[in-house]
């Protein structure tokens, strides 16, 4: 980002070649609360600041975002700028950003992304002299880490700053206030104009630059970087964990989404698709490993598309689509797939865990079920987001698929992936749902039975196909209705799956810690989660400490179940490779490609059986 903190002003063009690609298409738009833009047209430049001179204080808002181009912004008569003082996190005429003084406290909203980024954001921070608190009334700096999903995610962040905005008034505190993440780049007017209760916006491809824009807000500048990046994956930034005894982590591979939903903010919120190269995930995977982390998630808006370009030894593994789905964007050919990267992740330590989310059905090909059920390392958990039941409801959405193509790739990873445990996202109250469409939904609850849902009544979320083709008719109270009949008719289904699939049998266990609550006689008990990424809560043997057993593999025998968690007793300290049975390598199946046979040849396989017990394992 380049950023010239002076008073909006138009003259003559100043030439741009030499710059750095990214810089050119960098400045979009500069807003000044004293209306002096319009009168500026006319009047002579306003030379920029030398480097380390205090700005003037002033109370303009400086925007920075894609509705313009750098060639624009240089059409000022400002100073020639050095291409070599012009990087994205460089910024002429500031001088290097100096935290020492200033403490920032971080609040995460929304999903598992946001928590990478937030790590990614203290990375970059503790690189500028910044300090975490994690007491507010220590801050300097307070950042919202937002979530645009849905209405009242949104919501939520209004109410908060409503109370930061009071919290500043009452006590006289001459706190910041910071907006980041989705919320940030789709609400940047409204943040920076409503009741000045933002100081800084920033976007979520825009961390990089934070430092600076605090710099800017330092000078009595409300401040807004909002660009969306056709390349930014923060590949070459070690994020720089929250919680050091987590024995957790997320990890993103890739960013943005090309699938264009017609229902989902996410292309205008994150960008289009672009992926990390191979090599610094590895790595990544590998440190963390090595720090002691028990658990990876792979995360990306649509990560089983990852798709990495700059490789030279991809094998072309999982390139297709799942049969019988579809997209509405050309899709483009060659680079490293996602089966391949999670080949090779899960080679980095066979005791280490790996997830990943949030994908899209389409991306599901039999190549990638292979090399899940090849590796025990790889949790048999998939995350399958249905959206809804109805065939009609899907083509509306802009889904790529039928209801009987979904069916069909439910009942292939079955088939695959022994005990596959699966999850879903629904959507009820689209817009124009019928109820027929809504009986299809529910239907399809009731058919997969899925382990896990997240579900939700529909909002409309501005920019979006459904905001500008379609209308949101159907009434909350409907909504609201229909909600309640599917999360009711999910957890019938999931709670009858559970006891008759789980109670009895052990389950591989990873402990992350004390349970919230006791039993109903009071025993202490224990928590994790299993592979299908069900909780399980267990009680211990006077002879076992609990705290001992924390980041470690248990094998726990499974007396109750309901439609969300498991709970049983505590038997063996286990691990992995002890948990399951080895067996002879087995063929892949008929329709999978000569690649995916060739690959899962070479794996140690194993059999992922939900009722195999530590002491009946062979090595």
């Amino acid at each position: 980002m380049i950023s010239v903190a002076v008073r909006p002003l138009r003259a003559a063009r100043a030439p741009i070649n030499g710059l750095p690609r990214i810089a050119r298409r960098c400045l979009a738009s500069i807003h000044d609360d004293t209306d002096a833009a319009a009168a500026a047209a006319t009047k002579p430049a306003i030379p920029a600041p030398a480097a380390g001179k205090p700005l003037k204080k002033s109370s303009s808002k400086l925007v920075f975002d894609n509705r313009k181009t750098l060639h624009d912004f240089l059409r000022q008569s400002a100073p020639p700028i050095d291409p070599a003082l012009t990087t994205i996190d460089r910024v002429p005429y500031l001088g290097k950003p100096d935290g020492r003084a200033s403490k920032f406290y971080v609040e995460v909203y929304g999903c598992q992304m946001n928590t990478n980024d937030t790590e990614i954001l203290n990375a970059i921070l503790h690189q500028s002299g910044f300090q975490r608190t994690t007491a507010l009334d220590d801050a300097d700096i307070v950042f919202l880490m937002t979530c645009a999903i849905r209405d009242g995610a949104e919501q939520k962040i209004w109410a908060r700053l409503d109370q930061l905005k009071a919290m500043r008034t009452k006590q006289g505190l001459s706190l910041k206030v910071g907006v980041l993440g989705c919320m940030a780049e789709r609400l940047r007017d409204k943040l920076l104009d409503q009741d000045k209760l933002v100081d800084v916006v920033c976007g979520p491809d825009a961390y990089r630059s934070l430092p600076y824009l605090l710099a800017l807000a330092d000078e009595n500048h409300q401040v807004a970087n909002v660009m969306l990046s056709a390349d930014e994956t923060y590949a070459d930034i070690m994020p720089l964990r929250l919680d050091p005894s987590q024995i957790s982590a997320h990890l993103s591979i890739m960013r943005g989404c090309n699938n264009m939903c017609a229902f989902c903010i996410v292309p205008f919120t994150r960008g289009t698709e672009r992926s990390r190269p191979i090599q610094s995930i590895v790595d990544e995977v590998r440190k963390l490993s090595e720090q002691g982390i028990r658990e990876v998630t792979l995360l990306g808006q649509n990560v089983n598309s990852y798709r990495d370009t700059t490789a030279t030894d991809a094998l072309g593994l999982g390139a297709d689509l799942a049969p019988g789905f579809s997209t509405i964007y050309k899709r483009k050919d060659g680079g490293l797939r996602f089966a391949e990267l999670i080949d090779r992740v899960a080679a980095v330590d066979p005791e280490l865990r790996i997830r990943f989310t949030s994908p899209h059905p389409k991306d599901f090909p039999d190549d990638l079920l292979h090399v899940i059920r090849a590796h025990p390392n790889i949790c048999n958990q998939l995350h399958l987001p249905a959206q809804s039941g109805s065939t009609t409801m899907l083509q509306r959405m802009r889904r790529g698929y039928s209801r009987d193509a979904f069916l069909s790739l439910v009942d292939r990873a079955r088939e695959l992936i022994p005990n596959v445990a699966l999850s879903t996202d629904i959507i009820a109250g689209f817009c124009g749902e019928t109820e027929a469409e809504h009986q299809d939904t529910v239907s399809l609850m009731r058919e997969v039975a899925f382990d896990q849902a997240f579900m939700f009544a529909y909002s409309m979320r501005e920019k979006t196909y459904a905001h500008r083709h379609l209308e949101d008719n159907v009434p909350a109270d409907v909504k609201s209705r229909r909600l309640a009949e599917i999360i009711a008719t999910h957890y019938d289904a999931a709670k009858s799956k559970h006891q008759r699939l789980f109670v009895g049998t052990r389950q591989l266990v990873l402990v992350d810690g004390k349970a919230r609550r006791n039993t109903k006689d009071g025993r202490e008990q224990y928590a994790g989660r299993a592979e299908s990424n069900l909780k399980v809560h267990f009680t211990l043997p006077d002879d076992v400490v609990g705290e001992s057993l924390v980041g470690k593999y248990v094998a726990v025998e499974v007396h109750t179940a309901s439609g969300a968690s498991l709970s049983g007793e505590f038997r063996a300290v286990s691990s992995i490779r002890e948990f399951y049975v080895v067996s002879e390598p087995r063929a892949a199946a008929p329709t999978a490609s000569a690649a995916a046979v060739a690959l899962a040849g070479a794996f140690p396989t194993v059999k992922k059986v939900a009722g195999a017990t530590a002491s009946s394992v062979s090595s």
